[in-house]
């Protein structure tokens, strides 16, 4: 069996202590503290998911950098 894969935030939930699981050949977050005080943080302040591992895409042609630009919160361009 290899070892699971890497999302990029995965160092980050290493550094802050998270109790990774292999999650579909991924290395993924499954708590940090207990439960009653992660569900707490999420209702009173906000909570990040790592959709990562979830997909990729590939688009090319000359209408990528535009159609990227205008699905993306972010500027693409920037990057």
């Amino acid at each position: 069996m290899s070892e699971p894969r890497h999302t990029p935030l995965y160092a980050h939930h290493v550094a802050l202590g998270a109790r990774m699981v292999d999650f579909a050949g991924f290395a993924m977050p499954v708590q940090y503290s207990s439960i009653l005080e992660e569900h707490a943080a999420v209702r009173e302040r906000a909570g990040l998911f790592d959709v990562s591992h979830m997909g990729q895409i590939h688009l090319s042609g000359a209408a990528a950098l535009a159609t990227l630009e205008r699905l993306l919160t972010c500027p693409v361009a920037s990057l």
